[in-house]
């Protein structure tokens, strides 16, 4: 089933008392650099410090009792992970979630202040789903994907949603891609709201598999992913790719050198702390040199989990 506007809406509604309503800033100086003029939606102030409030809160709340009793398990390098762990809390479940073990530390800080169990495994997706599936097995929980998943991307796409409700008619909006449970959201409510709109979404280069797979028109698995933006490590959902390949105009990749000077121009000119993947749509905007003028650009801010004792610059 396809995720609809109409379950954004509903979303909406379930997770108002849970999440924040976050803020949209702007910089004069990173618009004069792009030549557009761009509205961040900060989804760092986010509950949990990012967007993956919104499609955990929505989940969580949408589960019935019986089920959340037997407790909830998902994987993830982290946000996911703090989202899960705090909707769970919301609700008094036990959630458990396998985390590869290489996530960054202030990911994993979280998750276990949240009241999560955390297990860890070998940095692959593989071995993530295995573990998982283990932890399934023994508990007869309930397995929530990360982004394939129609009631997270229910949630993800409220911040869309808001951002539109906010801001001005924007002529793009961009968000990043991993998984793409953001972007499907994001793009079912542009094109919901703002049907003449552009949907871009923005990519490490050193982890392109969603713009390879959306121009090949299938899905091609992520391999040997090396970029410092780690939200965006994971392979395209398939519910995630068929509202993107219907919805969305096009994906961008930024090079790792642009990444950082997208998050260090945000830092040092909006004066709020995001983490890598937050910058790569900034960072595609600085790569691709088009013609904006004029243009009104929304860019969702994705998270400000960042290990800050380890900044790439």
């Amino acid at each position: 089933m396809t995720v609809t506007y109409q379950a954004i809406c509903q979303a909406h509604e379930r997770i108002k008392p849970f999440i924040h309503r976050t803020p949209i800033l702007t910089s004069r100086i990173i618009n004069e650099l792009v030549g557009a003029e761009l509205y961040f939606k900060c989804e760092n102030f986010q509950k949990g410090g990012a967007f993956k409030a919104r499609g955990a809160f929505n989940a969580v709340h949408s589960l019935p009792e019986t089920q959340l009793s037997k407790g909830v398990v998902t994987h993830s390098s982290g946000n996911h992970a703090a989202a899960l762990a705090l909707a769970c809390a919301s609700r008094q479940a036990k959630a458990t979630v396998v985390m590869p073990s290489n996530s960054p530390t202030p990911k994993k800080l979280a998750v276990a202040g949240y009241g999560a169990t955390i297990v860890e495994c070998e940095p692959t997706l593989a071995a993530r789903e295995a573990a998982a599936d283990k932890i399934l097995a023994d508990t007869l929980g309930t397995f929530l994907h990360p982004y394939d998943n129609d009631q997270i991307i229910a949630g993800q796409g409220t911040a869309a949603k808001e951002m539109i409700e906010d801001g001005p008619a924007f002529d793009i909006v961009m968000c990043p891609v991993g998984g793409g449970g953001l972007l499907a959201g994001t793009a079912i409510s542009v094109k919901e709201l703002l049907p003449n709109a552009k949907v871009i979404a923005a990519e490490p280069l050193g982890a392109d598999d969603a713009k390879r797979s959306f121009d090949a028109g299938h899905i091609i698995p992520q391999v040997q992913a090396n970029t410092i933006a780690d939200g965006l490590l994971t392979s395209v959902g398939e519910r995630n790719f068929v509202i993107m390949q219907d919805k969305v105009d096009e994906i961008l990749t930024a090079t790792e050198q642009n990444i950082v000077r997208a998050m260090r121009l945000i830092w040092q000119h909006m004066k709020i702390v995001i983490e890598p993947s937050s910058a790569v749509p900034l960072a595609c905007l600085l790569e691709h040199q088009r013609d904006l003028s004029g243009k009104r650009i929304g860019i969702i801010l994705t998270g400000g989990n960042v290990d800050i004792d380890k900044l790439p610059w």
